[in-house]
């Protein structure tokens, strides 16, 4: 009876807990979430069962509260491994990371597709989606930062796909790049200069090859005084500057109501009403490309993107394409003229098969030659050889001297750029 009467006090008791529990599922997700969200409902129903409150009950019931909540089923661990980047989820059975820039396969797996659809809905559902049966495709940003892409059947032929690109916890600086080998030291210490003398920059590399992660490291050294808009698709960029304003494109939405699409294009066009002193474009990948360097043209000087190419020069082809999509009818002289008056560098960064990212060009565009953009290497990235799987490379400045150096001059850099490259910068 005294059993029958506790199971009938705990049900309740866990009844008047249900509306925590289901706010508990939204903040559980959030990157601020801590022990201190959990605890207490830890410590409740520790109270509602009669058992005591010792620190290592509560804390196992915390972690089996936190696995609950937050719904990742099998997943949930490799979220917390801070030594992955991407966790690629291809179906209940195949199941892949990627480490120190390599993928490698698990041993995790879903007991059927069903389950991986369950966990790409509650993702969904975190981020304020649906995976809508006539377009199960969902791409979108989790609460601490970290992307996810959903593809779902019949899209998805083999089950449901998952990909996550997991937000850093630490952001890199170009000091922590040279210790890594991204950069050296003389390299660093350009692109610092770059970033301080509001040079209108591309930087460049395929998927997963540190794009972002390299622009957020060039924008530390933006001025504080400066107002920034950032405009990305989902938003990866961490700032520290105090003045900053941050957009996020919005897909089509199907619900009650049919909710329009807000494209890059949209907040590009935006961004110029709102006085920046410099846009961020987290990456162009159409139409936008021309709203973005006509803003490069008429006085947001230090403008930063991104943009998806395999070289310097490929990116001056798919920039020309982009902007090509936004349908004006422009002669293409007429388009690489604006390109090579709006663009100062392009720097272009490579994931090279030893899993290893490194800044392999520094290209300055230095104008137009008839109908073609001319475009000198400041810097490149030499292989010399391999060793125990790792490639060795020196990061070596052509000799060349830049074009930009009265910009250099304006903004008070030239002594610093003079002890960078080692010579005695010419006079203006």
């Amino acid at each position: 009876m005294t059993d029958a009467i506790s199971i009938e006090s705990l049900l309740n008791y866990v009844q008047s807990l249900e509306q925590q529990i289901s706010e508990l599922r939204h903040e559980v997700h959030h990157p601020s979430a801590s022990d201190a969200t959990v605890v207490p409902v830890a410590h409740a129903v520790n109270r509602a069962i009669g058992a005591p409150a010792r620190d290592g009950s509560v804390a196992a019931l915390t972690e089996q509260f936190i696995e609950q909540l937050s719904s990742m089923g099998p997943i949930q661990p490799l979220l917390q491994d801070d030594s992955i980047n991407d966790i690629l989820i291809n179906g209940p059975d195949s199941i892949y990371v990627e480490r120190s820039g390599k993928l490698e396969r698990t041993d995790i797996t879903f007991p059927n597709d069903s389950e991986v659809l369950a966990v790409a809905e509650q993702i969904a559902k975190t981020v304020g989606r649906a995976i809508n049966p006539s377009r199960p495709l969902v791409d979108a940003r989790l609460l601490d930062g970290s992307r996810v892409n959903i593809i779902a059947p019949p899209l998805a032929v083999d089950g449901t796909s998952i990909s996550i690109r997991k937000f850093a916890k630490r952001g890199l600086t170009l000091d922590i790049m040279k210790e890594q080998g991204n950069v050296s030291q003389q390299l660093g210490e350009f692109l610092k200069i770059i970033g301080k003398c509001k040079l209108n920059v591309m930087v460049s590399g395929g998927t997963g090859s540190g794009k972002t992660t390299l622009l957020n490291a060039i924008s530390q050294f933006i001025d504080h005084k400066e107002r920034v808009v950032t405009i990305e698709d989902a938003a990866e960029l961490r700032l520290q500057q105090p003045h900053v304003v941050r957009l996020e494109t919005k897909p089509v939405t199907y619900g009650q109501f049919r909710e329009e699409e807000v494209s890059m294009r949209d907040l590009v066009k935006n961004a110029l009403r709102m006085r920046p002193d410099r846009i961020l474009v987290g990456e162009v990948r159409g139409a936008e490309a021309f709203d973005m360097m006509q803003a490069m043209n008429t006085g947001h000087e230090g403008s930063l993107t991104t943009i998806h190419a395999n070289h310097p020069r490929d990116c001056l082809s798919r920039l020309e394409n982009m902007i090509g999509m936004a349908n004006l009818g422009l002669p293409t002289r007429s388009i690489r003229s604006q390109i090579s008056s709006a663009i100062n560098v392009i720097i272009q960064i490579s994931r090279m098969r030893d899993g290893h990212r490194r800044v392999t060009y520094v290209s300055e565009i230095i104008g137009m030659e008839q109908d073609i953009i001319t475009m000198q290497d400041l810097f490149v990235y030499n292989i010399l050889g391999e060793e125990n799987g790792k490639l060795k490379g020196e990061f070596k400045w052509t000799g060349i001297m830049p074009r930009f150096l009265r910009r250099v001059a304006y903004y008070g850099e030239q002594d610093r750029l003079a002890s960078c490259l080692g010579v005695r910068l010419p006079k203006l």
